[in-house]
């Protein structure tokens, strides 16, 4: 249980902080209800959470070698990846993209919106985070998580690391976000998932 909420709580901080659902809450958060965005955006993650331990614990039920194996090459080719992409960025200002790709997403969504009422932004805020982070590798991660450890332990350490991650976007994101730097985030996050990769080759 410990060990399942730790895993959570850790992939799910390192992974989130800097991300585009990140800067979709901060870029909300600047423009209405910070207590609508922090609601509609944690709502959105908490549930996006939920689905993937479910989705792990049907997984659970394939043959165990298979699981062992398939969480092992998860884990390292993300880490792998994640490490190949850091090196490849620039020391400052990599996470321009990222931002544009947040403000984008959130300029469409307030055309298609036509009421400014709570109810409305709240929608919006779901809806955006849930879409970006369907599919994310932190999705992905989640449910390779919940397979193996107590899904318990998995859900309640991710739900609070996006809680935190959210709280920070929500409440001081407009103050940080330019000092976040993407490229040491991205290498952090390499290096657990490689970690993580290694301690389920161990188990093996």
């Amino acid at each position: 249980m410990l060990t399942a909420f730790t895993a959570g709580l850790l992939l799910i901080t390192v992974s989130e902080l800097g991300d585009k659902t990140f800067f979709i809450g901060v870029i909300l958060a600047m423009k209405y209800s910070r207590k609508l965005v922090l609601i509609g955006v944690g709502g959105a993650l908490a549930a996006m959470t939920i689905l993937s331990v479910i989705f792990g614990r049907f997984v659970s039920f394939l043959p165990e070698i298979y699981l062992k194996y398939a969480e092992i090459l998860l884990f390292l080719g993300f880490g792998i990846k994640l490490l190949y992409e850091a090196s490849k960025m620039p020391d400052s200002g990599s996470e321009i993209e990222v931002i544009n790709e947040a403000k984008e997403a959130v300029y469409k969504a307030d055309l298609q919106r036509k009421s400014k009422s709570p109810l409305a932004i709240f929608i919006e805020a779901f809806t955006l985070t849930f879409i970006a982070e369907w599919g994310d590798r932190t999705q992905i991660a989640t449910i390779a998580l919940a397979a193996r450890y107590n899904p318990v332990g998995v859900a309640a350490g991710a739900v609070l690391g996006h809680i935190i991650c959210t709280a920070i976007a929500v409440i001081g994101g407009k103050l940080i976000a330019g000092r976040i730097s993407e490229r040491q985030l991205t290498f952090t996050g390499g290096c657990l998932f490689l970690i993580f990769g290694i301690l389920a080759a161990i188990r093996v």
